[in-house]
């Protein structure tokens, strides 16, 4: 670069720079931060675990952003003033370590800007990966295991947790289909771009004649929805009715009102209990049914809200790929959706995927 050029680059990044400073509400962001260090500090705070893990996540995340904005900003003042002192001096050397610093700033605002834009439903929630071989037996399921590796490698390098839920292995080489859940903020923003088929160009190992083969595998990812479902039913939504219960129960089922019908109005639900000669007793029992029908349906609800997210499945072949993994007759990785292209496909199998990412996630937002 020439002078000129980092000057003008400086200028950009400075512009960039005081754009985020007026979205990121700073001043909110330190207030909720002491509200949560408050709550850290109450003597009961460790009764509920769960509870408290989330406190601290949230608390962490704040910081970290709040702590890479001001970083951001420090480093722009550092790299102006190696700036002035360049322009001072002819010193080929401080000019490299310029270029050097230029560069990594400009990656740590590009970071952040992606991470900024990461904003949708679900974007920073764990991220359920799972990975299937398509048809082509040995040859598909070690594309697969590949694939798995470079997620797990990828995950790594974010400081993610990988925890392995389910794990078939192939017949000789490779895995039949493989579950991950990626844990770590934003883990579902990231990986959603990595959704589709992958093809994989390249000469067979598993092929005595050492002929060309191309290969299929499919990722699909949704977000971790908890299922601690907390079923609050008001008693104004609900409708309770008593009546004569039939049938078999002893010499007072049918000379009391012990029957008890619930209905739940907002979803139409309806329970009823007769097993007690008891009201009130039937009355817990009913209530205890209706709540769990309730959490059924909650789950049921979850189910088609990631149903509608995981959107069309593609068949797992030619034509519906994402993304080549191309290591005969040339070397190169690309990207079908954004038509970026990387030369180094090693460096891509090895978890490199964040410039594929990075431009899958903009062509969304652009």
């Amino acid at each position: 670069m020439e002078l000129v050029e980092i000057k003008q680059e400086l200028e950009k990044m400075s512009s960039r720079i005081n754009d985020f400073r007026g979205s990121l509400d700073l001043e909110a962001k330190q207030e909720k931060i002491g509200h949560l260090e408050s709550k850290m500090a109450v003597p009961n705070f460790w009764e509920d675990q769960a509870a408290a893990q989330e406190v601290i996540s949230e608390l962490n995340h704040l910081k970290g952003h709040v702590n890479s904005f001001t970083n951001m900003a420090e480093q722009l003042e550092n790299v102006d003033a190696m700036y002035e002192l360049v322009s001072e001096e002819n010193d080929p050397d401080l000019f490299q370590e310029l270029e050097t610093e230029v560069e990594g700033l400009r990656k740590k605002i590009n970071d952040f800007e992606l991470e900024m834009l990461l904003s949708e439903p679900y974007d920073a929630n764990n991220a359920l990966l799972e990975i299937h071989p398509g048809a082509g037996g040995t040859e598909s399921q070690d594309w697969a295991s590949i694939l798995l590796r470079m997620y797990q490698r990828w995950a790594e390098d974010k400081n993610f947790k990988v925890e392995t839920l389910n794990y078939l292995p192939g017949d000789e080489a490779g895995v039949k289909s493989v579950t991950l859940l990626i844990k770590g903020h934003n883990a579902y923003g990231y990986l959603k771009a990595e959704k589709g088929v992958h093809r994989l160009v390249r000469i067979s190992p598993f092929d005595s004649s050492g002929r060309r083969h191309t290969s299929f595998a499919s990722c699909d990812v949704a977000p971790e929805i908890s299922d601690d479902v907390d079923i609050d039913v008001r008693s104004e939504d609900l409708k309770i009715d008593t009546y004569r219960s039939s049938g078999a129960g002893g010499q007072h089922v049918n000379t009391t009102d012990s029957a008890v019908r619930i209905t739940h109005l907002p979803t139409n639900t309806i329970v009823t209990c007769q097993s007690e000669r008891s009201q009130i007793k039937n009355r817990e029992h009913a209530m205890k049914m209706l709540k769990a029908k309730l959490y059924q349906l909650e789950i049921e609800r979850q189910k088609q809200e990631l149903s509608d997210i995981r959107g069309e499945q593609k068949e797992i072949g030619w034509g519906s790929q994402i993304r080549s993994y191309i290591f005969h007759p040339y070397s190169m990785v690309k990207d079908h959706r954004t038509n970026l292209d990387i030369g180094n496909v090693q460096s891509v199998v090895d978890g490199e995927i964040d410039p594929f990412i990075d431009a899958f996630l903009r062509s969304q937002i652009s």
